[in-house]
């Protein structure tokens, strides 16, 4: 909790100033039954109508005071409270924003989308509770107890006497609540995963009728959190029956003690009245006392695991590390990485391309395509080998340098809720002609100008309005606006028919022939066309070299080349023929 109380520093001045309303509102609400015992024990007796209406009107001035300082203090702590957690959610969506891939794969999306709305509300709810009832309630607990010490200190002892036992109680149930709410919330990031997942493949499930099979699941994991909250709400609830035991049994000490004692001419009936009101009182505060150790109990947890995210160090710092002279533009030596450091998810690649040049990177699905770009933009660090970008190791350049330098289209990629220009822009401030121009180069200007708004026309989340080759089209354009220096294709042209497929590719030769260009694709007619082929299979190279070299040295290319191509593939004529035809 202490990364959480370090953000309320900033308003320190304004609690100050809410806490010294609240003290005085508290102030006036236990002035009001020693008045009301003044008047009912002096005043009344006299049968003085003056000084009756004038401690009367002290009461009322004295409630409307509590009323209104109450109502102040109140809305200064919800602003407190909604500021601070304003900042925390800042910095924690900045932090999340800054994780490596890594750190985000050990948290899991799940997890980290809890950290920021629910783990966030149980903070603020906190704030607003302890600036609220942790002020107010504490003041009447110890001033209902004094000042009931000056009306009557025998009875005050038999009230004093329950204290303990309700210190101890309040403890222990606290000491046992906070696991329980860890692991609830725990709990809560298994159905926030669950959740996602059934969303995201809401398709699949339905076309192979697993709704019922998916409501099961649901239905599990959302029983595993429902027994959870009730084991931890149920151990929490214990305190205030115990208290009410407690506090009551006391209560009834009080009253018949008082009863002998007024009888015996010890005490007045008027004392015994505001001794009652106190009482009251000091009950309403041991129960809101008891609230405010749930909610804390509760926000511990989830400050706790909001702090585990702030507190996580930089994983991708730069490394300084001697530039080298290379005729390279992007080189792989020896790379080899693994997600979970158990088995290679790629070993041993190596190639190198000049600037300009094309790299094809064609195998099967899970064979290590992706995880090349991910550790070529460095959102992993490879385990061994060197990866180089004009000589210079990409560890000692920053991430900020580093990633201006590509342009990237990842197998599943986004589109926001926003218009197509915006998309493409995506917040970079490029100039219109080169979104214009990228556009017409990803083939996207056909159907951006049949839209009635053009780039205007705004996109629903995910793009849905969208066909599945016009969104991909949209997402090659917002690569190439930039002008990067290195372009990243990750499956981005399995929505193109192979018409649109080709014309596209002899733009990027005419419109951007001095950018190096890695393609990932499931056709080989998407990648024939590059300098450099690699041929992968569960991360290890099967074969490097062009189109021709590969057809004559390397089988599975070759099948695959042939079952997509025809066996016509083979000819580097053929290959510019039909390249020719289809654009």
């Amino acid at each position: 909790m202490k990364t959480i109380f370090r953000y309320l520093k900033p308003f320190v001045p304004r609690m100050s100033l809410g806490l010294t309303i609240k003290f005085i509102g508290s102030v006036m609400d236990l002035l009001l039954p020693w008045i009301l015992s003044y008047i009912i024990d002096e005043v009344a007796p006299t049968k003085d109508l003056p000084r009756v209406f004038l401690w009367g009107g002290a009461m009322v001035a004295a409630a409307l005071l509590a009323w209104g300082t109450n109502i102040l203090a109140n809305r200064m702590a919800a602003w407190v409270a909604q500021h601070t957690t304003e900042s925390i959610r800042h910095d924690l969506f900045a932090k999340i924003s800054s994780l490596s891939c890594a750190q985000v794969d050990a948290f899991s999306i799940p997890s980290l989308e809890s950290r920021l709305t629910t783990d966030t509300y149980q903070i603020h709810q906190m704030l607003g509770m302890m600036q609220r009832i942790g002020i107010r309630a504490p003041i009447l607990l110890v001033g209902g107890v004094l000042i009931t010490l000056t009306l009557d200190p025998v009875l005050t002892l038999v009230l004093v006497c329950t204290l303990p036992f309700i210190g101890v109680l309040v403890y222990s149930v606290s000491k046992k609540g906070v696991p329980l709410y860890v692991q609830l919330q725990q709990s809560v990031d298994a159905m926030v995963r669950t959740v996602r997942e059934t969303i995201s493949g809401i398709r699949v499930i339905k076309a192979l009728s697993k709704v019922d099979y998916e409501k099961e699941r649901f239905a599990g994991v959302n029983a595993g959190v429902s027994a959870k909250e009730a084991k931890a709400g149920i151990t929490m609830a214990l305190t205030n029956p115990l208290m009410n035991l407690f506090l009551n049994l006391g209560l009834t000490a009080v009253i018949v003690a008082g009863a002998y004692r007024v009888n015996a001419g010890l005490t007045q009936p008027g004392k015994i009245i505001a001794f009652l009101s106190y009482f009251t009182i000091i009950l309403n505060a041991m129960m809101a006392m008891t609230r405010i150790f749930v909610s804390f109990s509760r926000s511990s947890a989830s400050g706790g695991r909001i702090a585990q995210v702030l507190a996580a160090p930089a994983d991708l710092a730069p490394v300084s590390a001697p530039q080298e002279d290379s005729p390279y533009h992007v080189e792989f030596d020896n790379v080899s990485f693994s997600y979970h450091k158990t088995e290679p998810n790629v070993e041993n690649i190596r190639f190198r391309l000049r600037p300009g040049e094309t790299l094809g990177v064609i195998g099967a699905t899970g064979c290590g395509k992706s995880t090349l770009v991910n550790l070529l933009m460095r959102l992993y660090d490879a385990d061994t080998g060197k990866i180089a970008i004009g000589g210079r190791p990409i560890r000692s350049i920053p991430p900020e340098e580093l990633h201006t330098k590509f342009g990237v289209v990842f197998q599943n990629d986004a589109l926001f809720a926003d218009t197509i220009y915006e998309n493409i822009d995506f917040g970079r401030g490029l100039p219109r002609e080169e979104i214009e121009k990228a556009a017409r180069c990803a083939q996207a200007m056909e159907f951006i100008s049949a839209l009635p708004e053009g780039f205007e026309h705004r996109l629903t989340s995910k793009g849905t309005n969208l066909s599945g080759g016009q969104k991909q089209r949209v997402l090659l354009a917002r690569a190439l606006a930039g002008r990067p220096e290195i372009l990243i294709l990750d499956d981005s042209s399995s929505a193109l028919d192979y018409r649109t497929d080709a014309a596209l590719r002899a733009a990027l030769r005419k419109e951007y022939a001095g950018v190096t260009t890695v393609i990932i694709a499931q056709r080989v007619s998407s990648i024939y066309h590059a300098d450099h082929i690699l041929v992968l299979d569960e991360g290890r190279e099967l074969g490097y070299g062009s189109h021709q070299d590969l057809m004559e040295g390397c089988e599975v290319y070759r099948e695959i080349a042939t079952s997509q191509m025809g066996r016509g593939s083979g000819s580097a004529a053929s290959t510019n023929t039909s390249e020719r035809g289809l654009a």
